[in-house]
């Protein structure tokens, strides 16, 4: 794309204060030559470009994960709910371990309840382990709160606290997250590209422009537990580059390839894989526990994300919420972006944006899903200096 092209296209009009009106005054962002090499593309930062924003519930659960046996009426009950920021990311993983536990009593009829990424990923294994497989769910996964994920490998994301995990949770952690990114590498390639590595820069602002964008965090402190140094080995290294190596009008900067999953041909993938190898889907929605004796089904994997605080009345679930600016889709960029706490992730179905904010205390304990213009316009425009 051509630098003429560029200037009829990157109109600024960056920030609230530029939106008021269509006569904006602000100068036309041209990119500087570097941007215009084959393979890093500059990213159209003009406002017009938002396509719409869509916000996300993640369920936080001090303890971590749950992934256990409850017996309800007479139907046997496993859980696979509560994790956090990281439902795509360990999905294929707890999809396994409730599926070991929701076959363990030899049973070869199993309902699963929710269609999102931990019930598409537990259905399929449930199924291809032999047992005869119905998911019952309000609605389809592309309506579901999996559907508004940002898409990137981040099996820690909100994961759990550190003061509130049992004995052995790290190990547990560990053995989902490794079951998951092998099962995710083997979508690598695959036609659609469900997944697939994307550079991604890690940029440290000049002093002068040095600053978090996004949302205030909420009071209090929660000591979200991480364990990324337990999976140094996955996947390729990054690298810190020299000032020659990239174009950005920073102080330092690293790349690293970044697993990504495109969430909706991701998501299709998995329901056609399921649907074509006998699964079912029914449209069902529950409203309490006892409702789940209507099934057929004597034992039944619980995957309601978000959904299981109202239907089980876990109030150990926190709501964080989480938003998402999308951007017209732009094929010719192929790269990410973490900068002053914005990040950028290129997908097929559209530009990825998000204000991050300080630390993540942001958005803790909120379930508003109500859309924030002015937020993704606030991360636009930080990312626009990047390109001027």
């Amino acid at each position: 794309m051509g630098l003429h092209l560029h200037r009829r296209m990157l109109l600024t009009g960056l920030g609230a204060s530029g939106l008021v009106a269509c006569t904006s005054t602000s100068p036309v962002v041209v990119p500087r030559p570097g941007f215009l090499r084959p393979g890093l593309a500059p990213l159209i930062t003009d406002p017009s470009r938002i396509s719409h924003i869509t916000v996300c519930t993640r369920p936080f659960r001090a303890a971590g994960p749950r992934i256990e046996v409850e017996r309800v009426g007479d139907k046997r009950v496993v859980h696979n709910y509560g994790h956090g920021g990281s439902g795509w990311s360990l999905s294929w993983g707890s999809g396994a371990a409730a599926r070991d536990l929701a076959l363990d009593a030899g049973t070869r009829e199993v309902a699963v309840v929710g269609c999102g990424a931990l019930g598409l990923t537990a259905a399929l294994q449930i199924l291809r382990s032999g047992a005869r497989t119905t998911i019952y769910a309000a609605e389809r996964t592309p309506y579901t709160r999996s559907a508004r994920a940002t898409g990137v490998w981040s099996p820690e994301s909100r994961i759990a606290d550190a003061g509130a995990v049992a004995p052995g949770f790290a190990d547990t952690w560990e053995t989902l997250a490794r079951r998951s990114y092998a099962t995710h590498l083997a979508f690598v390639g695959v036609d659609g590209d469900p997944v697939r590595f994307i550079d991604t820069y890690n940029l440290r602002a000049l002093d002068d422009r040095r600053r978090a964008v996004g949302p205030v965090p909420q009071p209090g402190q929660v000591n979200f537990i991480h364990f990324g140094s337990r999976l140094d080995d996955l996947g390729p290294d990054g690298r810190n580059l020299t000032d020659a190596e990239h174009p950005f009008p920073v102080a330092r900067a690293r790349v690293y390839p970044n697993l990504t999953f495109n969430v909706a041909e991701y998501a299709r993938q998995l329901t056609e894989a399921f649907l074509m190898e006998g699964g079912r889907i029914v449209q069902q929605t529950f409203n309490a526990p006892a409702e789940l004796s209507s099934l057929a089904e004597p034992v039944i994997v619980n995957c309601t994300g978000y959904g299981a605080r109202a239907l089980f009345g876990d109030d150990s679930i926190v709501p964080v919420r989480g938003q998402i600016g999308w951007l017209a889709p732009q094929e010719e960029v192929t790269y990410g972006i973490n900068y002053n706490a914005v990040s950028m992730v290129p997908r097929h179905d559209g530009i990825v944006i998000q204000a991050n904010g300080i630390n993540e205390m942001v958005g803790y304990g909120l379930d508003d899903e109500t859309p924030n213009r002015a937020e993704t316009e606030e991360a636009l425009a930080m990312l626009a200096t990047l390109y001027i």
